[in-house]
């Protein structure tokens, strides 16, 4: 199927940014919000709204208070870059995400310190270039079983044909297991557990006891006692077949020079968190790419107009993918638009400082890919969906820092390479045969754990070759 060519770019700048390279936009005091809840309101209402406001009214570090919490919000290159990466080494994950280990345990997402570089180093492999070969034959093979359904006329539910389409290919390409029975529940389970975990953040109900029994956190106990079941039964499955090599069977197997093998907890966890975040990043931007290509012809017809010169009618491999750039931009204009991960937010565990601005143990900075994307100083037109504005010289012009839809630093994901891959040939192979006509109005976006679309997002079918 080729040789693997470098990783798709996820991110981007190659520059360094320095105060010099950027006008900068200086901090103020922030918004004084209400008296007692602070700025949580306005938050909650619209975060994407709030976070943007806070951005071009405040400054590229934003102080801000929700309820009793007193945090900062970093809009800027330099901000977010020293929070990410410069000075990762000061920060642990937020509260907010420490609250998610009471479903998806000490997965790669919630963990801390050795025992997630241990993860981090066991999982990473299963990510690498020299997997992408045999991956693309999985993703191809993984979009045909899902649209070998579809039918000409027909209407769908874009998201729902998505989440179904990346649930099977992670859990194929990562576990070795068929999941289509369950695809429509772990779908469900997930969308539950997230909107949950939202309603709480927005409300200050997270520093309210997990133990109440009011109605969401007994609804969320059913939840993942279900999940942890589907999960389960396929760790028990591999046990009986453990004689594979894809990363199920080798967090089985696990063993180091200085530990013992790992639990039956932590190989759950990290199934939980990848089988989660590794499908539901991947369907969200793909499902906001089709909506933006319905509501935009002309990018939607360059877009086929090179899958049908590049590949002639034959499936996409991983060799392709340097000679779809416009597919490439397609995904990349989509996470700078509807970033699935929106915002995400560090605790300070020593003392540091941001850009010159002491930040105390204990204080949490949030970062925001959503607001940032969107920023003047960086994208001309910064609300247009406009794909060739990656063509050029734009990603290696831009400041580290002003796009990183995967965040940044040492926990930046680690299947970054991987989502683009399978992105961009789900993306060029459904485009081969298919068109997508959206028939909803205007549809908005629902931060909730990751930014999704504020309604299905349903529309008709149109086949454009035979074959």
């Amino acid at each position: 199927m080729g040789t693997p060519p470098p990783p798709p770019p996820h991110d981007h700048g190659d520059r360094e940014p320095t105060a010099g390279s950027y006008p900068r936009r200086p901090t103020t005091a922030g918004p004084r919000g209400d008296l007692l809840l602070g700025s949580i309101r306005e938050y909650g209402a619209d975060p994407l709204a709030a976070m943007g406001r806070w951005r071009d009214d405040y400054g590229d570090l934003v102080p801000l208070r929700f309820g009793p919490l007193r945090i900062r919000m970093a809009f800027g290159p330099i901000e977010v870059t020293e929070v990410l990466a410069a000075h990762a080494k000061d920060y642990r994950k937020s509260l907010g995400v420490r609250i998610l280990s009471r479903v998806l345990g000490r997965g790669l997402l919630t963990d801390e310190g050795d025992s997630w570089l241990r993860a981090r180093r066991l999982i990473a492999p299963a990510f690498s270039r020299e997997r992408f070969t045999g991956y693309d034959q999985t993703i191809v093979a993984a979009t045909d079983a899902q649209t070998d359904g579809w039918r000409d006329g027909a209407t769908v539910d874009i998201g729902a044909e998505m989440s179904a389409l990346t649930l099977r290919v992670i859990a194929r390409v990562l576990f070795g297991t068929d999941i289509t029975p369950r695809v429509g529940e772990i779908a469900r389970l997930g969308a539950s557990i997230q909107d949950h975990y939202f309603d709480r953040l927005n409300s200050l109900r997270f520093l309210l006891p997990a133990w109440l029994p009011t109605p969401g956190n007994r609804r969320l106990r059913r939840d993942a006692e279900r999940f942890d079941a589907i999960v389960d039964e396929m760790i028990a499955e591999r046990r009986r077949d453990d004689d594979r090599d894809d990363l199920l069977s080798r967090l089985l197997r696990a063993r180091d020079d200085d530990g013992p093998a790992l639990s039956r907890q932590q190989v759950r966890d990290h199934v939980v968190t990848l089988l989660l975040a590794g499908h539901e990043t991947t369907a969200l931007a793909l499902t906001w790419a089709w909506l933006l290509l319905a509501r935009h012809p002309v990018a939607r017809e360059a877009l086929e107009a090179e899958v049908d010169r590049v590949l002639d009618g034959r499936p996409p491999s991983t060799g392709d993918v340097t000679r779809l750039p416009y597919a490439e931009a397609v995904v990349n204009e989509t996470l700078r638009l509807r970033p699935p991960v929106y915002a995400t937010g560090r605790e300070a565990i020593r003392e540091t400082s941001i850009d010159g601005t002491d930040v105390a143990p204990g204080r949490t900075v949030f970062v925001s890919m959503s607001a940032t994307h969107r920023d003047a100083r960086f994208f001309e037109d910064p609300d247009a969906f406009r794909p060739e504005r990656w063509l050029g010289g734009l990603p290696r012009d831009l400041p580290r820092g002003a796009f990183f839809p995967f965040g940044l630093g040492p926990r930046m994901c680690v299947g970054a390479s991987f989502a683009m891959l399978e992105a961009t040939l789900v993306l060029a192979h459904c485009t081969q045969r298919w068109r997508f006509k959206a028939d909803v109005g205007e549809v908005g976006a629902r931060p909730s754990i990751t930014l999704r679309p504020d309604r299905p997002v349903t529309g008709t079918l149109q086949a454009r070759h035979a074959g």
